[in-house]
């Protein structure tokens, strides 16, 4: 598993997040404080609060980690 930091502040950063992550046959999981709800869910995701950055757990295998992350990487905080 491999965690990241996301932003999704926008209603279309949202939908096209949903859009690229619904392309990886793996969980992903958004976390905010004790919140945790599936990443492919849109209306999940509009039920944190998405004015700071959230936790996103890939559970995937480490061979395709970095092909997620490229794929992802305008929702990344640096």
């Amino acid at each position: 598993m491999k965690t990241v930091q996301i932003s999704l502040n926008s209603i279309d950063k949202v939908k096209s997040f949903v859009n690229d992550i619904t392309k990886f046959d793996y969980d992903f999981d958004l976390v905010s404080g004790r919140y945790v709800i599936d990443a492919k869910s849109i209306m999940g995701i509009f039920s944190l609060d998405l004015s700071k950055p959230i936790d996103l757990n890939i559970h995937a295998d480490t061979a395709v980690i970095d092909t997620i992350l490229d794929a992802l990487q305008a929702y990344i905080c640096e």
